[in-house]
């Protein structure tokens, strides 16, 4: 590793700076100058990043007669840069799909979201303690439910017999209805789930619990535990596959873990490729794809899981960072999918955005 003290200019408490590539350099009244490495060729010149691998960075480029430098904004590079023998660097995954609409800011830290059997779209609205009702085509809020009633709720989900699984975290249960209609009741059974975020009504009849306390995957047949698994400690949602596998997204551990409906570990997808900071929640499509919301990551992913060699990431929304402009998200954490729109849960700028397909 070297020191480049020349190639910096500004450097804040933001990770803000720039980089320099080859040539020679004016020194530029460094604030600070932090370590860089190189990490491949651009016709000649050096690319140089933090060495570790992270930095919100600005970079000039000199001309190929020596002249002007071109200014580019390098984003927020996460882990590191691959480079291929051309010398350029790999492109990022293309966004999957293309903004529609925002809704109105009457949330209060929504997180997943599901679509009900009236084609309603309803939020768990963590911080407001109720269901909050949804019109997927305005995405104004229609009424609340439950409200006062579902401390630090996290999760819903709705299953083909028409029972409602809701995980209520501050009461560590998941709240079992009979139906959307008596969301608003007391529910039918409450299933144990110490620090439960994540729960599914699943179409095998079972109910699953991500118990985050215990770190343990819960199946609850009769309102019993029937079968359990995993080491998931603080882990977020439980979805359903449309071959009926279970996937869990493991946001401490950064991955996504896929199990059977007996609970049977079959597939773990993880790694610097897919770039997790902490996936929450997710929905997979008529495909098998799945996207997530990755939160701390401020973005959300499609992955095919059953790509050639193993799990592949198809495509990404956001930039890295917070934001609330069309491709910005700020903490985002619940998906809900419904043909070609995808709904996600925009949780800290506390309401609902809906995404086009892109891509088939």
């Amino acid at each position: 590793m070297q020191q480049f003290p020349d190639c910096i200019q500004t450097f804040d408490e933001r990770q803000h700076m720039c980089g320099c590539f080859g040539g020679s350099h004016e020194k530029l009244g460094a604030l600070r100058q932090p370590a860089f490495e190189e990490t491949g060729n651009l016709t000649g010149f050096r690319l140089l990043v933090l060495a570790s691998g992270r930095a919100h960075a600005v970079a000039y480029f000199p001309s190929s007669d020596g002249g002007q430098h071109m200014r580019i904004g390098l984003g927020t590079l996460f882990l590191v840069l691959a480079f291929g023998h051309s010398g350029l660097a790999q492109e990022s995954p293309a966004p999957f799909a293309s903004f529609d609409k925002a809704g109105p800011e009457v949330l209060n830290d929504p997180h997943d979201l599901a679509f009900g059997p009236d084609d309603l779209l309803y939020v768990a609205d963590k911080f407001g303690h109720r269901i909050a009702v949804i019109d997927p085509e305005t995405l104004d809020l229609i009424e609340s439910l439950g409200t006062g009633k579902l401390p630090g709720v996290h999760d819903i989900s709705f299953g083909p017999d028409g029972r409602v699984a809701v995980a209520v975290t501050g009461l560590g249960s998941v709240f079992v209805y009979s139906s959307v209609e008596t969301l608003d009741i007391a529910p039918a059974v409450m299933l144990s789930a110490p620090r439960t975020e994540g729960a599914l009504a699943h179409s095998n009849g079972r109910i699953y619990a991500m118990a985050g306390g215990t770190g343990l995957l819960i199946a609850y047949e009769n309102g019993k535990a029937v079968a359990s698994a995993g080491s998931h400690p603080g882990a977020h949602d439980v979805a359903e596959g449309p071959d009926g596998s279970v996937w869990v997204a493991d946001n401490f551990n950064r991955r996504l873990v896929r199990y059977s409906p007996e609970l049977e570990k079959l597939q773990t997808v993880e790694g610097p490729q897919f770039g997790f900071v902490g996936p929450r929640y997710l929905d997979i499509d008529a495909f098998g794809r799945l996207v997530v919301a990755d939160q701390d990551a401020h973005r959300i992913v499609m992955i095919d899981p059953d790509g050639e060699g193993g799990a592949v990431l198809v495509g990404v929304l956001g930039t890295g960072r917070p934001g609330k402009g069309p491709n910005q998200f700020d903490d985002p954490e619940g998906v809900a999918i419904r043909g070609n729109d995808y709904f996600f849960a925009d949780s800290d700028n506390n309401r609902i955005v809906r995404y086009t397909v892109a891509i088939n």
